[in-house]
């Protein structure tokens, strides 16, 4: 069986649609299915919608989330109530087609643990489409490991890898498209074009964007530390040869630019560098600072989710559950 995992937030104009597609998709492919839909705090009347769908389909659940927990948290909460012998994550916004279901669950049945959806093209804005290849390609380089380029949540994974994001990695701060990546097994690729989102208002806002940018930057790679570490050997070294130079200056009394060494020192020049090196020390503690609040937020060991009811006709019956 599969199972179809799709956050959703504020997405009543595209639920109708979602599904008609999805249980197209699936059904043209004879494959034996759940379909988990989690409502991340919707503000709309996409619990509605939801519930309309699940009135006319036993192979539908809803698990709805106490608030907004955000877009990672809510794919987690769908890994951990999938029943599948392989889930499928994707987005609800009809980016990521449902056409493209099948493809993946036939790398799958071919032995591969995961098969991710890997975009051709990108069919929004151009400083969207550079944002994103910036990023991929600055992920791969300061990474400890090889997150692929252009691939998103949108994929397809064995029970196996299932297991262990819900079980094995148990951060509050999960960028899972990295913790696939680090699972290891058996992984393939599968191209596809992006589509243009529906209907409705980009829920990954700018900021939301950076931030899980900084997210899959700092949760895999140590370099941003690195860089202060080299960036202060760096400035001791110049420092330390600035003084030779002034020191040499002074003593063999020779002349630099046509100024003496008893010429008084340029004002612009020490504000510049004072002002250059205390903006560099806050950019290092703010990188710091970065790692410790992500300390600071695995310590608390606070539910990354908390789920207020699972609605299925099958059991007919509201579960009060809690991460």
């Amino acid at each position: 069986m599969i199972s179809v995992v799709v956050p959703l937030y504020n997405e009543e104009a595209n639920v109708k649609e979602l599904y008609r597609r999805l249980k197209t998709a699936l059904d043209k492919s004879a494959i034996r299915h759940e379909i988990l839909f989690v409502d991340d705090g919707s503000q709309d009347n996409t619990l509605g919608e939801l519930k309309s769908i699940l009135a006319a389909d036993t192979d539908v659940r809803v698990v709805k989330l106490s608030r907004n927990f955000g877009h990672q948290p809510a794919i987690s909460a769908g890994l951990e109530n999938a029943g599948g012998d392989a889930v499928v994550v994707m987005d609800g916004d009809l980016q990521d087609p449902p056409e493209v279901i099948p493809l993946l669950v036939e790398k799958w049945k071919e032995g591969n643990q995961v098969a991710y959806a890997r975009r051709k093209s990108r069919k929004e804005g151009l400083f969207k489409r550079a944002g994103y290849t910036f990023f991929y390609r600055l992920l791969r380089w300061m990474g400890n490991i090889k997150i692929p380029a252009d691939s998103g949540d949108f994929c397809i994974m064995d029970r196996k890898i299932v297991n262990i994001l819900n079980t094995g990695m148990t951060e509050q701060l999960k960028f899972i498209r990295g913790l696939r990546a680090y699972a290891g097994f058996r992984q393939v690729a599968v191209d596809y074009e992006r589509d243009v989102r529906a209907s409705g208002k980009a829920k990954y806002t700018p900021r939301k964007l950076i931030s899980l940018a900084i997210d899959g930057l700092l949760d895999f790679s140590v370099f941003p530390l690195r860089i202060a570490t080299f960036t202060g050997l760096f400035i001791s070294a110049a420092s330390f040869l600035t003084g030779l130079f002034f020191i040499l200056h002074r003593i063999l009394d020779f002349k630099v630019l046509g100024h003496s060494p008893t010429d008084t020192p340029g004002l612009a020049s020490l504000a510049v560098g004072i002002f250059f090196l205390g903006g560099l020390i806050l950019l290092m503690l703010g990188i710091i600072g970065e790692y410790i609040g992500r300390l600071y937020f695995e310590v608390k060991k606070r539910p990354s989710f908390i789920i207020e009811e699972i609605l299925s006709q099958k059991n007919n019956a509201t579960q009060n559950t809690q991460n």
